[in-house]
């Protein structure tokens, strides 16, 4: 490693620098405008827009000392999230950062940005950072002054730089094409959903006597062509916990070791979850594949927080947080209906209306989610197993994208270190 050298990164970087949250706070964010990013966005390896926030031309002028440009690193500087890190996605350009993400920008000469990004993620270095945020006196925090003096040792020549980022950056790509894919099919599903059992698209159509958008010919006919005290004719609005069991009875011995999730690796979009692990049994909610988990607390129901269960073995019971409710249909429909339910607005509207407790902590109660009625048809008329004929292919395809991704990370985080560390010397 002659060739490799150790800088500092007030050396490398040309800035170096956190924001600040526009005065009105939450008040002040704009439905589109400015993008203001803030830590929730900033997961390792990848940006999220869940959440992310607009500010106006105005405002954005106030925080144009923290302007993020192409190919800027974002690295939390605060909180339970500190020292997560990715690149700015050309997408939200232009934006801005506020008070707990800093901007590191290379000078591109000396140090390739990609490959700081890996740097900073490379486990040890990871290690590092979350010890120097810890040893504060209050809250974990990365000042400044300590980014500015982090020293990081990388090739000197740009070449080499350039040949180890792209092959992590090429694992990287290929993860977040699948991500993109499972994200828009799961879209399509939720569109299906809307359209056969809110909007009710198929008896529309039937009624005006047209082709359905949403159904083939063959499926629309299972649909009425009429409407019946607002809902299909034949149908019945029934309440929520006669549709679904709601917190299944499922027995895990105490103590025995079994796959525990957390609501920290739950995501907020998408079924995708992240962080399993084996766990002995205290207490909690338990849970199979083809369950669904729907957060009922503050603020990780508003977040959205809720996943469908796929990644147990056949007969397997899993268990996790005590503020899941864990919801599966019964009567004929496929076990991802109530996943899609779960990501519908107006149930998720319903859920977050029905909390009580303080303001801190407030929670759905079952009894109150069992009130919210959807219509649904008879089971005779065989749309429900249409429905899950329908979606099981694009829920297989999400299934085997997700298991892709979790391969490609293993690999990828496999290589990172040694790659960073020139254990494993590239060709360029």
């Amino acid at each position: 490693m002659e060739d490799w050298k150790t800088y500092k990164l007030k050396d490398v970087c040309t800035k170096i620098g956190s924001g600040a949250t526009p005065r009105g706070g939450k008040d002040a964010y704009l439905a589109e405008g400015i993008s203001l990013i803030r830590s929730q966005n900033v997961l390792d390896f990848e940006f999220s827009i869940d959440g992310l926030a607009f500010i106006s031309d105005e405002q954005s002028r106030q925080l144009s000392n923290v302007c993020v440009e192409e190919n800027d690193i974002l690295l939390n500087i605060t909180g339970d999230s500190v020292a997560r890190v990715c690149q700015v996605p050309d997408a939200i350009l232009p934006a801005r950062v506020n008070q707990h993400v800093a901007i590191i920008r290379t000078n591109g000469e000396t140090l390739l940005p990609e490959l700081l990004k890996y740097y900073l993620l490379n486990p040890s270095f990871k290690s590092f950072m979350l010890g120097r945020a810890s040893a504060g006196a209050t809250r974990n925090a990365l000042t400044k002054g300590m980014i500015e003096e982090f020293e990081i040792t990388v090739p000197e020549r740009i070449e080499e730089q350039k040949a180890i980022a792209k092959i992590l950056s090429s694992l990287d790509d290929k993860i977040e094409l699948n991500r993109r894919m499972n994200a828009t099919l799961e879209a399509m599903a939720r569109a299906l959903f809307k359209a056969w059992f809110v909007d009710f698209e198929p008896v529309h159509a039937n009624q005006e006597n047209r082709p359905s958008t949403s159904a083939s010919p063959e499926i629309a006919n299972l649909f009425p062509n009429e409407f019946e005290n607002g809902i299909p004719k034949g149908w019945e609005q029934k309440p929520l916990n006669q549709i679904f069991e709601v917190n299944p009875l499922r027995s895990i011995g105490k103590g025995k070791i079994a796959k525990y999730l957390d609501m920290a690796s739950v995501p907020t979009y998408g079924h995708r979850v992240t962080g399993v692990i084996d766990r002995g049994f205290s207490s909690g909610m338990k849970f199979k594949n083809g369950d669904t988990l729907l957060a009922r607390i503050t603020p990780c129901l508003e977040n959205g927080k809720t996943a469908f269960v796929d990644f147990l073995k056949d007969g397997e019971i899993g268990w996790g947080s005590t503020e899941f409710i864990v919801l599966r249909p019964k009567n004929g429909m496929p076990e991802y209906f109530a996943y899609l339910l779960c990501r519908n607005e107006d149930f998720r509207n319903f859920a977050i209306q029905s909390m009580t407790g303080t303001s801190g902590r407030q929670r759905v109660q079952v009894d109150s989610l069992g009130k919210y009625s959807l219509s649904v048809p008879p089971s005779a008329s065989s749309i429900g197993e249409k429905f899950g004929s329908v979606l099981n292919p694009v829920i297989a395809k999400i299934r085997q994208n997700s298991e892709e991704m979790s391969c490609l990370a293993e690999i990828r985080d496999s290589l990172l270190p040694r790659l960073i560390s020139g254990s494993i010397k590239v060709v360029f």
